[in-house]
């Protein structure tokens, strides 16, 4: 759960003068059933309705649910507490509101912030409209080098034609929202943004999902349009997610709050010098209530448990403690450039002194800098 008291960047766009706006799954708040049985929105397993207050961390226009995966019948709430099924996939539904809310934001002069949080490509995988899964039915698909033979089934391939659908339906309500700002004439004075909170392994090593050190799930998209502001091109620089917020707030001229973590990366893409950091933290640890309580059972603090890791433009380098009591700890480096697949990594006793004691370093300053118990 979030807590309440965090300064988030909805809470500094509004006292700043945004109205702002929220549509879409939150998954910030706790579970109502966390507090009762059967809770009166009728919210279920992880699902929470967030009602008006503190816990909306700023955002005054709401239309959103917690945590819920049934995006052919999704389900909302906004200020009632009443659900709100609209009987339409979750993208398209959404993207129906926002282009509503940005219709009645058009002609105002207070500015807005508008934060729409698609679920899919989420699995279940299948649940995608017909029209989209259609275009992938009969398509050849190519696995990545690092998908295991073994792992190449019928099953796999029909998953990634589904994750291929879901992506272009996503393009396809992307897109409906640029076509409103340019036929509106918003184009010049929207900062626009695209990203996502994982990716997808799509059985590279193996694997589905996400929670993994490894490019397929910690590589994401990050797509910036401020005309007059933004140079076309690319940025290479190292971004992290906590990074998003100071960048954002410093691309609209609004100061960053002290108590907001992450690098402000605005000056450096605005004029495409290059003062970002050199590595970014990656972190995951057992958060599942089974291991937690496989760990509690123990006497272990799951928290001391899971992976670390920081990468820098060419390496990736990861301690794992693994994510149940006994698991074995590994060691990984890994040269992204000489090994993009990332299967040949470098085990701890071959790694080169020095650059071993610079990973070292680097890690255990972010650990103290976060407060991590995390066993070494």
């Amino acid at each position: 759960m979030l807590k309440p008291q965090e300064i988030c960047i909805g809470n500094v766009l509004k006292e700043a003068g945004y109205q702002t706006g929220y549509i879409g799954k939150w998954h910030l708040d706790a579970s109502e059933m966390n507090f009762k049985l059967h809770p009166d929105s009728g919210a279920k397993d992880w699902d929470a309705y967030t009602p008006p207050g503190e816990r909306r961390q700023g955002f005054d226009f709401w239309l959103s649910y917690g945590a819920d995966d049934n995006h052919l019948d999704p389900h909302y709430w906004d200020n009632s507490g009443q659900l709100i099924r609209p009987g339409k996939w979750s993208p398209e539904f959404e993207t129906d509101q926002a282009l509503s809310y940005l219709q009645s934001h058009a002609a105002q002069d207070q500015p807005f912030a508008l934060f729409l949080s698609y679920n899919p490509p989420h699995l279940p995988y299948e649940l995608v409209p017909e029209k989209y899964l259609k275009k992938y039915r009969n398509m050849p698909i190519n696995f990545r080098e690092n998908v295991p033979l073994e792992k190449r089934t019928r099953e796999l391939e029909n998953i990634t034609r589904q994750y291929y659908a879901a992506v272009t339906g996503i393009d396809d309500q992307f897109g409906r929202i640029l076509a409103f700002l340019k036929e509106n004439n918003m184009e010049e004075d929207t900062l626009l943004v695209l990203s996502a909170d994982h990716g997808e392994m799509l059985g590279s090593h193996g694997r589905m999902s996400k929670n993994i050190w490894y490019e397929e799930a910690v590589s994401i998209p990050l797509l910036m349009r401020q005309k007059g502001n933004i140079p076309a091109g690319e940025y290479g620089e190292i971004f992290a997610s906590p990074d998003h917020m100071p960048t954002l707030l410093g691309l609209l001229d609004i100061e960053v709050p002290e108590t907001c973590q992450g690098y402000n990366h605005a000056k450096d893409i605005c004029s495409q010098t290059t003062g970002a950091p050199e590595q970014a933290f990656l972190c995951s640890y057992p958060g599942m209530p089974e291991l937690v309580h496989a760990f509690e059972k123990a006497g272990i603090n799951h928290k001391c448990y899971g992976w670390r890791g920081i990468r820098t433009k060419r390496y990736t380098y990861v301690r794992n403690n693994g994510y149940m009591p006994g698991d074995s700890k590994e060691v990984f480096l890994y040269d992204n450039e000489k090994d993009p697949f990332q299967m040949h990594p470098v085990s701890e006793n071959e790694i080169e002194k020095e650059m071993l004691e610079y990973f070292q370093e680097q890690l255990r300053r972010y650990l103290n800098i976060t407060k991590d118990p995390f066993l070494w």
